[in-house]
């Protein structure tokens, strides 16, 4: 089911969405509608995040990003449609998909399947194009408002495979602005400096540690000076965790997200490998920071102390912020950074600052 939810709103409610074309949506209601003119789109290797200014507040929608595959009979089309679980059917395989795709897995003891790796579109599926159109056609309907606007969240290239980018990007760019809208990208890390350093004139540094990588930008006045990504996030501590322990990394991911905490000493192997792999995430993320500032000149001309914004799943688990901070002062990076803090909400702000940017354009 897509997750609906205000800002500042902790609560979550089921959307009515009603079964319809073997989708279980109804064209009728998605978060973006005709009266729509601006939109922003986190299209996230882990999950995909709408947000839309609705009068006072802002609206999300989101779900999972991800897939199993079942066998194609009529009676389990016909309960997929009963229970509004999302579903597409491919040849002879029912692909399960969305929020519904985690819980099949789980019970089946399987792993769920990405239409997206490391960031972009996944090379290894086959049909990772249909379900990626599919998912976003089942979040964001057409505009009939002349003006409308949508702005969709793209990571900074991955340097082992620079140019894949420049498909994914025009891909979805293509798919998108024939809702109507008039589209373009925003960088990752830049989306996350308009939604939570606007009193800081945004200015500071931007991180998304998302399920696929982690992307950085360090903007001064709205503008990039630094941007860069590590193809390291949530799906690596799962797979990496999951290879040394037995366990499914679809459970290592309940596990991950449901009260693990990196502050508190490990009392299972599962706990000890996640604080393994989590350190060598955020020690890689900082090193590459380092580097990135100590080899771009103008990122030392700031004239001010930087404040730093966390957001993503990946540094949604308590203690993040913590370590994160032992690691960034142990670095030595030449920049005056001031308050480190985790975004209001982790998992929106890619795509409240994409809505941001699309706002401020219109």
């Amino acid at each position: 089911m897509t997750d609906r939810k205000n800002k500042d709103q902790a609560n979550t409610t089921a959307s009515d969405t009603a079964a319809e074309d073997s989708s279980g949506t109804n064209a009728s209601k998605k978060a973006a509608d005709t009266n729509t003119n601006a939109i922003g789109v986190d299209i996230g290797t882990s999950k995909i995040v709408t947000a839309v200014k609705k009068n006072d507040h802002i609206e999300y929608a989101s779900h999972r990003n991800a897939f199993i595959s079942v066998e194609y009979s009529s009676f389990t089309k016909r309960i997929l449609n009963q229970n509004q679980i999302k579903h597409h059917q491919i040849g002879n395989s029912l692909i399960v998909y969305g929020d519904g795709a985690e819980t099949f897995a789980d019970m089946l003891n399987s792993e769920t399947r990405r239409p997206m790796r490391k960031g972009l579109l996944n090379p290894n599926e086959s049909h990772s194009v249909e379900i990626i159109k599919k998912a976003l056609d089942d979040l964001i309907g057409s505009t009939d408002v002349q003006t409308g606007k949508l702005i969709f969240s793209v990571p900074d290239a991955p340097k082992d495979t620079p140019t894949d980018i420049i498909y994914h990007e025009s891909l979805l760019n293509r798919h998108l602005s024939g809702k109507g809208f008039a589209t373009r990208s925003i960088n990752e890390g830049l989306a996350v400096v308009f939604s939570e350093l606007e009193d800081e004139n945004f200015t500071g540094l931007g991180i998304s540690a998302g399920g696929g990588m982690c992307n950085v930008c360090l903007a001064y006045l709205s503008i990039p000076l630094v941007t860069f990504s590590i193809t390291k996030g949530g799906d690596y501590l799962d797979d990496a965790v999951a290879s040394v322990t037995g366990m499914v990394n679809t459970r290592v991911r309940s596990f991950k997200e449901n009260g693990f905490d990196l502050k508190r000493s490990p009392s299972n192997s599962v706990e000890d490998a996640l604080q393994v792999y989590y350190d060598d995430l955020i020690v890689t993320l900082v090193k590459a920071l380092k580097q990135s500032v100590m080899t771009t000149s103008t990122a030392n001309k700031v004239d001010r102390p930087i404040p730093v914004v966390l957001s993503g799943g990946t540094a949604k688990v308590s203690g993040f912020k913590d370590r994160f901070e032992q690691v960034l002062k142990a670095e030595n990076i030449p920049l005056d950074f001031s308050k480190i803090r985790v975004a209001k909400d982790p998992l929106t702000a890619t795509a409240k600052g994409a809505l941001m940017a699309a706002m401020h354009e219109n």
